[in-house]
């Protein structure tokens, strides 16, 4: 056997006579761990149960089965509250993700103001929910500015109630959810941006590849680990969004903008119905895991063929 190396044997000197770090050990994690448990998924359990049952609050809860799970997919509120979810989580991620790679694509330039640029599209992002959904309600109102600027465009001749219209109001809430989540998608594509060494695309452009040739090959593929973080926290959002469609239309008009939460905020604390309210709960959470699953593995990374 060939006696080792001096680079080794320094290694291995160095390494005998590090003292021993302190051990951080799993221990550490239990008071984590148990408040994880006793503020999430104890409740979460606890809601499991009550959904298989009528409980409503005052007497004492009585097992109903699958009753509560039925009556979601018979009734046509519920099933419209649905509908409503999958909706607007489809437009609000499609086009949040898109607006927010093109806007960190523009914005990645080496501009002087970019900065302020790229803080005045990420304010809607870290604002108040219901803050947001409140300008907005101003802006939508009927003698409010976005009615008047159409008007003075000569876009439409009346002006439009455009949250009391039910051809209008669930897609005011989509252009609501976009304007807030596309600083929030711009954020982490320019994230992945700085990640990108710029000598791929100088490469790339003294070997005579268009500016669209280097973003399709080079930018796209390697901003892939952003995809995979700004598409689920945008779905997650828009699946559960509840503070705008409450403070925009509370629902209305006629029911058209239900959404699940706000069913189970309704039948639960309005309605009574607790039981009933898990199980919607049950199923938006449900929900929730399954497209997150599935987009995880959709936009997983795959490996190169060879």
């Amino acid at each position: 056997m060939n006696d080792p190396s001096p680079a080794t044997s320094v290694r291995t000197e160095r390494r005998r006579s590090a003292p021993s770090r302190p051990g951080i050990t799993w221990r550490w994690l239990i008071p984590a761990l148990l408040f994880l448990l006793g503020a999430r998924y104890l409740p979460t359990i606890a809601g499991a149960g009550y959904s298989l049952t009528d409980w409503n609050g005052l007497t004492a809860p009585r097992f109903i089965g699958l009753e509560n799970f039925q009556e979601i997919f018979r009734t046509p509120e519920a099933v419209r509250a649905l509908r409503n979810t999958l909706l607007i989580s489809l437009v609000v991620v499609s086009v949040s993700t898109l607006l927010g790679l093109i806007l960190a694509l523009g914005l990645n330039a080496v501009v002087k103001t970019r900065h302020i640029i790229r803080a005045a599209f990420f304010l809607p992002a870290v604002m108040s929910a219901l803050s947001t959904a409140y300008v907005w309600k101003f802006l939508f109102q009927i003698d409010g500015p976005i009615n008047e600027v159409l008007q003075a465009l000569r876009l439409q001749d009346e002006p439009r109630s455009w949250l009391a219209d039910p051809d209008t109001a669930l897609w005011s809430i989509c252009a609501v959810m976009i304007w807030q989540l596309s600083g929030l998608a711009m954020v982490v594509y320019l994230a992945g941006l700085q990640g990108i060494p710029a000598e791929l695309n100088e490469a790339a452009a003294v070997d005579g590849a268009s500016t669209w040739q280097r973003t399709r090959s080079i930018t796209l593929p390697l901003l892939r680990p952003a995809t995979m973080i700004a598409i689920p926290l945008i779905t997650i959002t828009s699946l559960s969004i509840f503070d705008q469609v409450l403070a925009l239309t509370g629902g209305g008009p006629v029911g058209m903008t239900e959404t699940l939460a706000t069913q189970v905020y309704k039948q639960t604390f309005a309605n009574g119905r607790y039981g009933y309210g898990a199980a919607l709960s049950l199923v938006l959470t449900l929900l929730i895991i399954v497209i997150a699953l599935i987009q995880t593995f959709v936009t997983r990374p795959r490996k190169e063929a060879t």
